[in-house]
């Protein structure tokens, strides 16, 4: 875990979450590129990326005790994505083990801003290349499209996740 969080925060950031004892909650989800992902020379679409984010933030919830599907069903919650951004690194390829890491980097009242990294992995913690950063902004709504504010059960949970 040290040697992810250590390539996941700029180096003064990870200094001061390791002396502090205080370290963000990073979740990871590997996959494997499949075909139908590519393009004829096996390099994966761009859009795709996407799509693996989404993956691991529905993670990422997951594993703060929250499913994403009851969020809407119970609680009246949706979480529509408003901008995403993402800095391609290198290609990713077909048949490629790939990990997916997300962190929440800011959370208001009513937003909630996702963090990812995209990781070529090898079976190795070592051998991790950088393929894509990316951020995704997302505004609580009801099912009707009105913003409203985040539950204290949810906000609760997120905001200790960023410690």
């Amino acid at each position: 875990m040290r040697a992810v969080l250590e390539k996941s925060l700029p180096r003064a950031g990870f200094f001061f979450w390791l002396h502090s004892n205080l370290m963000p909650q990073i979740t990871t989800v590997t996959l494997r590129v499949r075909y139908a992902e590519t393009d004829q020379m096996g390099v994966v679409y761009h859009s795709n990326y996407f799509i693996w984010f989404e993956m691991g933030r529905v993670e990422f919830l997951r594993q703060l005790g929250f499913e994403y599907k009851q969020m809407e069903i119970d609680d009246d919650c949706h979480l529509p994505v408003v901008e995403a951004t993402c800095r391609y690194k290198a290609p990713a390829r077909y048949d490629e083990l790939l990990t997916v890491e997300t962190r929440v980097v800011a959370l208001r009242s009513s937003v909630i801003k996702f963090a990812y990294r995209l990781l070529r992995t090898n079976g190795e913690e070592a051998a991790f290349q950088l393929l894509a950063e990316a951020e995704t902004t997302h505004v609580v709504v009801n099912g009707k499209m009105q913003k409203r504010s985040l539950s204290e059960k949810y906000s609760a949970s997120i905001q200790a996740s960023m410690l």
